[in-house]
């Protein structure tokens, strides 16, 4: 999202970097074949279109989507050639305990709501690039980065790949009463990093890329036996 280029804790040693997640990729969140297949004259609920969004419960944290086995380098560091596996798909969820606006305005509001887009964006068709993808409900994972990185220091290195993921409730009120409740899901940044095994670990994120690599190749190896 705009704004969001910044440093990303990982664990240790960490070289980690967040760079915009979203990549402008779009799509709709429905469409009229949600309508194909009705019988003519069959009533079907609609909500209000002129409603408020309420917001509670919402969360940030950062979930690790890839990580890659630890590679020893010694003095002098080298280019690490292990890939990244996947152990996290994320993916946009919205739901709906009943009628409710579409998938991309829920998420456009959930995107006001975490600064994720303008807040002065009065509908969909004003936001653009990265912070429209944020509204694209069927917006595919973030492809797990491989090309190779150098350290120039000896160590046993991991390259990891995650998100910034968002969660929260949401209570959406029509001028007339009408409620309706439901959760919505999304994140905002992809985060890509360098650890060592050697280091500890002082971000969540960074204990999971430990638990996940450096720990399982310490249990397997016949020391750890």
């Amino acid at each position: 999202m705009r704004g969001m280029v910044g440093r990303a804790c990982g664990a240790g040693l960490v070289i980690g970097v967040l760079v915009t997640g979203l990549t402008g990729c779009t799509g709709d969140a429905g469409g009229d074949k949600a309508d194909e297949g009705r019988k003519p004259g069959k009533a079907v609920a609609k909500t209000c279109s002129d409603g408020s969004f309420t917001w509670s419960g919402v969360t940030q944290r950062d979930r690790l989507t890839g990580v890659s086995d630890p590679e020893p380098l010694d003095e002098g560091g080298g280019s690490l050639q292990n890939r990244i596996r996947r152990v996290y798909t994320p993916r946009p969820s919205v739901r709906a305990d009943g009628p409710a606006p579409s998938p991309a305005e829920i998420l456009f509001s959930l995107g006001k709501k975490i600064g994720a887009i303008d807040s002065d964006a009065r509908t969909l068709a004003e936001v653009s690039g990265d912070t429209w993808a944020f509204t694209d409900a069927r917006l595919p994972a973030p492809e797990l980065d491989d090309g190779r990185v150098s350290p120039h220091a000896a160590g046993e290195f991991v390259q990891y790949a995650g998100v910034r993921e968002v969660a929260a409730d949401f209570r959406y009120t029509c001028p007339d009463g009408r409620t309706v409740s439901g959760h919505a899901r999304n994140w905002t940044v992809d985060i890509s990093g360098l650890t060592d095994c050697d280091e500890r670990p002082d971000t969540a994120l960074g204990r999971e890329v430990a638990r996940h690599s450096c720990e399982q190749a310490a249990s397997s190896s016949p020391s750890g036996a």
